[in-house]
């Protein structure tokens, strides 16, 4: 019988912590997680990026944690997971417009909102639908704000399916790969995750480096 101590540790989760998700509910949290976090706008501040890379890592078996994973199991609930929120996310912001995001309070999703109408406006709707994929909160307010701007269903699916499928199953297997090549690599989970969250970023940064020079380029031939 579970006594209401142990039963009150396994309840005691922290939404902002990799490990913790999933020593708890293990890949139908990833897939959980994905969703909300590209689907519904509270879900902006869950850790989806360090997540996956962390579930990736566990699949190898090889480290200190108690935690083990199946590799393929994981793939499937955060594909699933971060396609269908998405196409969730679109769906509310066609029907509600952009009420949901100007009732908000958060300044992070004001904040988001507002760097994921420029990529809209700058890097049309397939770049910036794949590039958001790499940028937390972004990621999160685009889906319901390309359905707001009436996006087309089609072109929002395909591209969501592909920035979504690069980034969900890129960043797991990330993480298997470096945690079947390094011995007890989990030891240095922290400073790991942290990098893998700056890597994450470097499509985007690219993006905006690259467009500002073209910028600079045609000021400077007017």
């Amino acid at each position: 019988m579970t006594t209401p101590v142990v039963l009150s540790s396994q309840l005691a989760v922290n939404p902002l912590d990799a490990h913790s998700l999933l020593a708890t509910f293990g890949v139908l949290g990833v897939g959980a997680v994905m969703f909300a976090e590209t689907g519904l706008l509270i879900g902006f501040f869950l850790p989806g990026d360090s997540l996956l890379f962390t579930a990736g890592l566990l699949c190898t078996g090889t480290g200190q944690h108690d935690v083990q994973l199946s590799l393929g199991p994981l793939l499937v609930a955060a594909a699933f997971g971060a396609l269908a929120g998405a196409q969730c996310g679109y769906l509310i912001g066609r029907r509600a417009g952009g009420a949901l995001l100007a009732r908000s309070r958060s300044a992070r999703l004001r904040e988001g909102a507002q760097r994921a109408e420029e990529l809209l406006a700058r890097y049309g709707h397939a770049k910036a639908i794949v590039l958001a994929r790499f940028a937390p909160v972004v990621r999160t307010v685009l889906n319901p704000l390309a359905g707001a701007l009436d996006v087309p269903v089609r072109v929002f699916t395909l591209w969501q399916v592909v920035g979504g499928l690069v980034w969900s199953v890129g960043l797991s297997l990330a993480g298997y790969a470096l945690g079947s090549a390094i011995p007890n690599v989990d030891r240095y989970l922290l400073p790991l995750v942290a990098l893998i969250v700056v890597v994450s970023l470097i499509p985007l940064a690219a993006e905006l480096y690259r467009n500002r020079r073209q910028a600079r380029a045609k000021e400077a031939r007017g």
